[in-house]
């Protein structure tokens, strides 16, 4: 399966323009890739983070995911995602609240 988060407000960065994005992830790298191909993103896009690979997305390219299948996750889904995926508790300070 393919999951998207709720877009939120970042900074941005100089190799990442918008500052309203989410994060679209899967239970497999095939999975994800496969969706990424079939949204219009590009495999140079993919953000390879050994705890978290995901494609960050424009809101857009959100709604095309989850026209495509995506699930949609609330942050408390995606961080529960994070934690299953790597078979550890995450830090409190992902979301400045306090561990569960």
């Amino acid at each position: 399966m393919v999951y998207v988060d709720p877009v939120m407000e970042h900074g941005g960065s100089a190799t990442f323009k918008w500052t309203r994005s989410c994060h679209m992830y899967a239970d497999t790298l095939d999975e994800l890739h496969a969706m990424a191909l079939s949204i219009g993103m590009k495999r140079a896009w993919f953000q390879n983070h050994p705890e978290f690979p995901h494609y960050d997305l424009v809101p857009a390219r959100r709604e095309r995911a989850v026209a495509a299948g995506a699930i949609q996750h609330d942050r408390y889904q995606m961080v529960e995602f994070k934690r299953r995926r790597n078979g550890a508790r995450l830090t409190p300070s992902l979301f400045g609240e306090e561990a569960g």
